[in-house]
């Protein structure tokens, strides 16, 4: 008898878990779009690990602004517990169920903070990887570069840079995903009203939140 009791309570407290959606893909595979229009349509709340770090970093009195400040002044990476710590604060504080953490993991050192830090803290639904050729999403970026996107990140030098670390250290991630029938594939090649038809036709048959 007391089995079952720990064993309902033991599932109770996994439906209780937050539920996320780690979205990944190329630099300009068109993520950030596809994240806005998902949150709309299905209420997910979209979680960025970068603009988590930046508004960290300018927040008045933060424990880790000085600290992330000079990471990236000096080009290294902020530890993985950090950014694991804020998405959780932001987690807790937005009192909602389901999340798109996008352009997390990134790495190993990403993955395996998370598996340490958040794995029992949350529940992974699936991966959403964004395909999307070499070619366009390069032509994306530098034509958003061109409009004045603000990031100085848009342009041709530093697109090969981010490349070079999309396909060394985050296609391993998506792959070790796919070997466990977590990653969700979804063509990003096409205009995004098109990419969001297959994003609704996957998301339409998710299980429903319960009130």
């Amino acid at each position: 008898m007391w089995y079952r009791c720990i064993r309902q309570f033991s599932s109770y407290i996994t439906k209780m878990l937050p539920e996320v959606v780690f979205v990944l893909g190329a630099p300009g595979a068109g993520k950030g779009t596809q994240c806005s229009l998902i949150s709309k349509e299905f209420g997910f709340v979209h979680l960025s690990a970068g603009d988590l770090l930046r508004e960290e970093r300018q927040r008045p009195g933060s424990e880790y602004g000085e600290m992330i400040e000079e990471k990236i002044r000096n080009g290294e990476i902020v530890p993985v517990e950090v950014t694991c710590s804020l998405i959780h604060k932001a987690i807790q504080n937005s009192g909602q169920t389901r999340f798109l953490i996008d352009g997390f993991p990134r790495n190993k050192d990403n993955l395996e903070g998370w598996e340490r830090v958040m794995s029992d803290k949350t529940k992974l639904l699936f991966v959403l990887f964004f395909e999307c050729s070499r070619d366009i999403c390069t032509e994306r970026c530098l034509k958003r570069g061109a409009a004045g996107s603000g990031r100085s990140d848009d342009n041709m030098e530093s697109l090969k840079k981010r490349f070079n670390t999309y396909i060394n250290d985050t296609m391993p991630i998506i792959n070790y995903y796919d070997k466990q029938g977590l990653v969700r594939r979804i063509n990003a090649e096409v205009a995004p009203e098109e990419v969001f038809k297959d994003v609704k036709n996957l998301y339409n048959n998710l299980p429903k939140v319960e009130s």
